[in-house]
Parts: structure tokens; sequence; C-alpha cells
């Protein structure tokens, strides 16, 4: 099972200090975040993609990936979330093969609508289009990664005639994808089609919403033939904040919870704990909780955690990487010791970074 943390890259004011990161700041942090996710034993780091403040998130993800890229060793990289719906799929299909390539394979990618609607008009789009364009979009990415001299009719851009997509996937292996929701039955619907993953944010709303929506992608994906329900590719979203007892996790970061740009001003610290997955305490109530998880949703493929949102300052992240690392060190057996044979542990990865065979080896 792959773990790893994504960022959504906000620029907030830490609440406590009333001290705001510059851009600049913000962005190397996130690279000094990503570089310590590896040290501390992580799989994969996932980089959001935004237009608007209050984000430095990168507008074009694919070069902060390179970046991160040539700084570690065994790091999967991918996104939260690639905009398929502002997004040309031609450009998508350029910039993601690239940075595949400088990866030398360790790339992924999720696929989403995003959560700005501003966002489509800024690029020529209408969001009451929204999951049309998804449909459409990825459909082209999709043929582009996988044909030479593609031919190409649809509604929401120009035609190609006898396209080819320059560079090519890697060795002929397009970056797996997953498709991202956090409401939406026709992405899971999408999602299953294709035989892809299927990634449910799972930070904002309850188990039951949670359970449905990798519920409907799974008896999708058997209905497609790509296998049984129960090995069809789902990841989780997470979000956590620990310290080594309950008390003192809970009294740090309700500032930050209160004034959060995405979740503040709402329901209380309580009250959000109780009704999403978000856990805020020691080390193990956080292996007891991510196990839960298992219960609605069955034996998953990829866990991600939101870490660094909220104005946390680096040195606080950092921190919360090292009880990370000793949380993932506990759960990677715990989960494996319930996952039957005939499921999947990880995702597909690029044949490139794919462990090798016991044979080999062995040999």
């Amino acid at each position: 099972m792959q773990f790893g943390i994504f960022t959504v890259g906000d620029v907030t004011q830490d609440p406590t200090t009333g001290r705001t990161p510059s851009e600049h700041e913000r962005i190397k942090s996130t690279v000094a975040i990503a570089e310590k996710a590896e040290e501390v034993g992580l799989d994969v780091v996932a980089f959001g993609e935004h237009h608007n403040p209050p984000f430095a998130a990168p507008a074009n993800p694919p070069v902060l990936m390179a970046n991160v890229a040539a700084r570690t060793s065994t790091l999967s990289l991918s996104t939260a979330t690639t905009l398929i719906t502002t997004n040309d799929p031609v450009r998508l299909a350029e910039d993601y093969a690239y940075t595949q390539h400088l990866a030398d394979g360790r790339l992924d990618l999720m696929l989403g609508r995003g959560n700005t609607g501003p966002v489509y008009p800024w690029f020529g789009r209408d969001i009451r289009d929204g999951i049309e364009l998804a449909i459409e979009n990825y459909a082209l990415l999709h043929r582009l990664w996988r044909e030479e001299n593609v031919d190409w009719q649809g509604k929401h851009r120009t035609p190609l005639q006898g396209f080819t997509s320059t560079p090519r996937p890697l060795d002929g292996v397009p970056p797996f994808v997953w498709h991202g929701s956090i409401r939406s039955p026709e992405i899971a619907e999408q999602a299953a089609y294709y035989g892809d993953g299927f990634f449910a944010n799972h930070i904002f709303w309850p188990a039951s919403h949670t359970e449905q929506m990798v519920g409907l992608y799974r008896r999708r994906f058997e209905h497609y033939g790509h296998g049984r329900a129960d090995q069809a590719i789902v990841g989780l979203g997470g979000q956590v904040y620990m310290a080594r007892n309950s008390q003192d996790a809970v009294r740090e970061f309700r500032p930050y919870f209160d004034k959060a740009p995405v979740y503040g001003y709402g329901p209380s610290l309580e009250e959000f704990t109780s009704q999403t997955p978000l856990t805020v305490g020691s080390p193990a109530q956080v292996v007891e909780r991510t196990l839960s998880f298992r219960e609605y949703v069955g034996d998953y493929q990829r866990q991600l955690f939101l870490i660094d949102h909220a104005g946390l300052p680096l040195d606080t992240v950092l921190h919360q990487l090292d009880l990370l690392g000793e949380v993932v060190a506990e759960l990677r057996p715990a989960f494996e010791a319930v996952r039957p044979e005939h499921v999947p542990s990880d995702p597909p990865v690029h044949p490139r970074v794919a462990p090798a065979p016991a044979e080999e080896v062995l040999a």
C-alpha cells in the first residue's frame, strides 16, 4: 500500500504569530516537505493545481514535479488535482509525458474538476459544462497517450487531424491516472469505465458518503470487466495533526483549524473530527482511525494525508512528517496482514519503478 501526503499550497497567515509567508517561501517549503517525505519513508507526494490567491500551488504542476524528481530518488509524484476541465488535453498529454521522462517513470496524476468556480471563465469555460468537459477532455487525453496520428472531433475544442502528441509516454507506457471526486458519481463511473483509479478526497464528508462513492466505483469497475469489485484501485485522502498526547494535539491545532481558509469559521474542531476523517491526536489514535477506513471502503491502495494546510509553519510540518513516518511504519503491516491475496496492494506503477520479480532478485 502506498502512503503519502498531498498539498493544496495555500499561503495562509499563521494565526498564532500573525506572520504570513511569502509566495517564494511557501513554494520553497513545498520542495523541502517533499524531500522530507522521502526521508521518512513515504511513497508519494501529490501537488494541487490552483490559479488564484491564497494559493501558491503551481498553475503548471509538472514544473514543480520535475524539480522534486531531480531532488529525490524513490518518491512517486502525483497531482491533487490536475484540472481536466479547464486545461487543454493536448497540453496535458505533452507536459505530463515530458515530466514522466524526467522522473524516470515516478509519476502519475489525479484528474478532477477543481473546487474554484471562477477558474472556468478565466480559461474560457462554463462551469455548467464541468462534467461534460471532464468526460470529453479525458477521452481525448486517453487516446493521445495511446495512439499516434489522432483524428478528433468534439464539442469543446477545435478538431484534430493526424495529430501526434510529443514526447510519447516513457517506453510507451502512459502515466497511471486517478479520477478524483468528492461528490460526483459521474466521475466514479468514468474511472470505472477506463479501469483507472478512483480517489475519494474524504476530508469534508462523512464516512457514509465516501462508502457510497467507492462502492459505486467498485461495482461499475467489475461491470466493465476490469476485475472483481474488490480489486478496483482506490485511494483516500485524509488529514491529521499529531502530538505525543492528544490534549497537546488539540490545543496546538485548534487556532489553525478555526481560521483555515478551507473549513474554518464553521463547525467546531470537535464536530468536524466526529463527522469527517480529520484526526487530531496521538500517533496511536491516527493509526487506529486510519485502519478503520477499511471497514467502509474495503482494501485500498493509496492513502494520502494533508498536513501542511492552514498556516502551519514549516518546522511544524516537518515534525508532523517525522510522526507520520512512525505511523506509516505501523500502518503498512497492519493493512497488509488483512489484505486478501487476490487484491492488489499497490496501484499500477511504471515498469521502470516496479520492484523486480522474486526470481530476478534471487538470481
